[in-house]
């Protein structure tokens, strides 16, 4: 069931935005060649709770951390180690949240750890600029179908996989709600989008093949193909005005 969201509870909606865009923007500044991912989560977990919110990612699920850290092929759900060591030129995908006063915030975007190559570099611009591409068709009256084939559209035309088994999805008093965001589909086809609607547009592209594969630690997800992955993402609302970015550090 989707849960259109009163213009008070929008208003909720932005503190915990808010602090989770923070919490990314410190997360990412940390990037750098000889830090571990355990530091930057570390990092993130002390700015939410100094903002007095929770990380909701922490035990969603099972999940061990406040974010999870992906780095090159990984493309959601990496666990933060002390044994894993960012290097020069790895991009780094960083997705987490905050909750507080009941509702939640999601975020995530890709960094680079030094200096990357132009394949990488071209990757992370081009899904960031997917995710703005799914958020400018993100209209009242308009359609889910209409966000998923502004992101896929952009990325295909370019040469990039769109991955197909996960999702954008709601936000509010659950981290997830309905509905499913896809990052593919058809103009004009899905879920009617209507003003109170908050949700998250994520994209997850791959420098190669969509396809992906799980690792035995049962939460990573990599590139099948072993090639590059990217992932941005920001919380929207859904207003008569257009669509509004919670998630805007």
């Amino acid at each position: 069931m989707i849960v259109l969201k009163t213009a008070k509870e929008i208003e909720l909606m932005k503190e915990a935005c808010r602090i989770s865009a923070e919490a990314l923007k410190v997360a990412g500044e940390a990037v750098k060649p000889g830090v571990t991912t355990w530091e930057i989560d570390h990092i993130a977990y002390e700015y939410i709770k100094k903002q007095g919110a929770e990380p909701n990612f922490l035990h969603l699920y099972g999940f061990p951390a406040t974010a999870c850290i992906s780095i090159n092929d990984e493309i959601i759900h990496g666990i933060p180690s002390k044994k894993r060591v960012i290097r020069e030129g790895d991009i780094v995908s960083i997705d987490l949240g905050a909750k507080i006063h009941g509702y939640n915030g999601d975020n995530a975007a890709t960094f680079a750890a030094g200096k990357i190559s132009d394949e990488a570099k071209r990757l992370c611009d081009t899904t960031k600029e997917s995710l703005y591409k799914g958020i400018e068709a993100a209209v009242a009256g308009g359609r889910l179908g209409d966000i998923g084939h502004a992101v896929q559209s952009y990325c295909e035309d370019r040469g990039y996989g769109v991955v197909r088994e996960y999702t954008g999805h709601g936000v509010g008093t659950k981290l997830h709600e309905d509905p499913s965001v896809p990052n593919f589909g058809t103009p004009g086809r899905g879920v009617r989008l209507l003003p109170g609607m908050v949700i998250a547009i994520e994209p997850m592209i791959n420098e190669g093949t969509a396809a992906i594969k799980q690792m035995p630690d049962g939460w990573t997800v990599k590139t099948r193909d072993g090639k590059l992955s990217a992932h941005f993402e920001h919380t929207v609302a859904i207003t008569a005005n257009g669509p509004l970015i919670l998630t805007q550090a």
